[in-house]
């Protein structure tokens, strides 16, 4: 099998390959590290690349595989890991020049749980500098460019997972997302990023943003894979304080459940304003393919997105500060400028506005989960926009110009304040040839509903087959 057949399949569909010994875990590594060789000279998704090791992992795979030691079907596929995520003995740099001598001494526990599982870990993906933008632009290590159109962007803060995957250079990766960084480069790259519940996966070892808003989650090429992912990531950790001790579901059983009768609430008001065009289009005629799949629609009212802003400004931006404070007054220069003026600016919160944004979160969280009483998952767009041009700062839409940073986390931090599981899937493309992203959200801990209702609406429209030309 030649490394280009190699590139689009998924994990659903290598695990059996590899399973039955009709490809070998070292074949389907080299296969990735050729492709990466290809492209990344010009998309940039690698800060790290471990050929070495991935190589030595791969042949152990193979070696455990073929003595009938087989873990499930993580085992002896590649990943590639946000480099957020310490690694052992390899550098975890942020996507800043701050960090790139920084070697851990131990793996985070999801990555443990990941090779755990049998995985290979390929390498360190690129992202937005200490994940505190949704552009995916990266001044250090160069800028991903999106595989439909390399000078656009590719959407952050998990800007290399996005781009790698949409790229047929790994079938799975990790992200982090604290006000839509999964699923923003998941809508923008056409693949598909879940962002489980608070506390589901343990977030040890993995560099802060906000700690009261951060969540690891798995990104792939199908809804499936995305189940398989956090199937393996997921799980209590006594090691973080806030991971969950609820068990863990089998995630990929639950997607064959059907979903005739389930309850979709589509919140019309500001979640379905300002929308290009595009999007717009696309969304709607995903709801027509929902209906008729068998789900009951019905139009609900939530809390106003003006009321998430100043609530995940005066959390995010003291907690990022607080982290980032020796940095600040020792190395100012090594930030973006973007980054610099949001953290210095977050000095100036007062710390009773700080408790003041988690009163009103909790307002809305309760809000929320009256609203899910009524409904099992909502269905919003994942972005107002389709992938801008890399340098535009703003976009307009109806004639009004509005700044693009903005735009990409007003639809997903809804579900980052309120800890809520959502996922974006892929539901089409708008007049340019960009993919547009669905998001579809569900109730604390109910990953398996979002999951079920997104492969469902996944299995019955061609988008997530759609591949760019490279």
């Amino acid at each position: 099998m030649s490394s280009s057949d190699l590139s689009y399949l998924t994990i659903a569909e290598l695990a059996p390959l590899l399973q039955e010994r009709k490809l070998s875990p070292v074949e389907l590594t080299q296969a990735c590290l050729d492709r990466v060789h290809a492209l990344d000279g010009r998309l940039h998704t690698f800060i790290t690349l471990m050929e070495e090791s991935a190589l030595e992992e791969a042949r152990a795979a193979e070696t455990a595989i073929t003595s009938g030691d087989y873990k499930g079907p993580m085992h002896g596929i590649p990943i590639g890991l946000k480099d957020l995520y310490q690694t052992r003995g390899v550098a975890t740099t942020a996507g800043s020049p701050i960090l790139k001598d920084f070697v851990p001494d131990e793996d985070a526990a999801s990555v443990a749980l990941l090779k755990k599982a049998g995985g290979i870990v390929l390498g360190k993906l690129n992202l937005y500098p200490f994940a505190y933008g949704a552009t995916g632009v990266n001044v250090h290590h160069g800028t991903p460019g999106n595989p439909w159109d390399t000078e656009r962007l590719p959407g952050g803060s998990s800007s290399g997972s996005g781009v790698a995957l949409m790229a047929g250079m790994i079938p799975a990766a990790t992200g982090s997302d604290t006000g839509g960084s999964i699923r923003i480069p998941a809508s923008l790259c056409g693949v598909v990023g879940i962002k489980p519940t608070y506390g589901r996966i343990s977030r040890r070892g993995i560099l802060p943003l906000s700690w009261s808003l951060d969540h690891a989650g798995p990104m792939a090429r199908s809804v499936e894979d995305c189940a398989i992912l956090l199937q393996a990531m997921a799980g209590h950790d006594p090691g973080d304080d806030s991971s969950s001790t609820r068990p863990v579901p089998d995630y990929r059983a639950a997607l064959g459940q059907g979903v005739r009768g389930l309850r979709i609430g589509v919140p019309r008001g500001q979640f379905f304003e300002g929308l290009q065009d595009g999007v717009r289009t696309a969304v709607e005629k995903a709801l027509v393919v929902l209906e008729e799949l068998g789900f009951s629609v019905q139009e609900i009212e939530v809390p106003g997105l003006d009321e998430f802003g100043p609530v995940s400004v005066g959390i995010l931006g003291p907690e990022a500060t607080a982290y980032h404070m020796r940095w600040l007054r020792e190395r100012p220069g090594d930030y973006p400028p973007e980054v610099l003026n949001r953290l210095q600016a977050s000095m100036t919160i007062p710390a009773v506005d700080y408790v003041m944004a988690q009163q009103a979160r909790t307002r809305l969280t309760e809000r929320f989960e009256h609203i899910m009483e009524q409904v099992d998952v909502l269905v919003t767009p994942t972005e107002p926009i389709t992938a801008p041009r890399i340098g535009e700062r703003t976009v307009v839409i109806e004639g009004e110009e509005r700044p693009t940073q903005g735009l990409l986390t007003l639809l997903t931090r809804p579900f980052n304040i309120t800890g809520m599981p959502a996922i974006s899937v892929p539901c089409g493309f708008d007049e340019r040839g960009l993919p547009v992203g669905l998001q579809i959200a569900g109730r604390p801990f109910d990953e398996a509903t979002v999951l079920r209702a997104a492969h469902a609406y996944e299995m019955a429209t061609p988008w997530h087959t759609m591949r760019p030309d490279l």
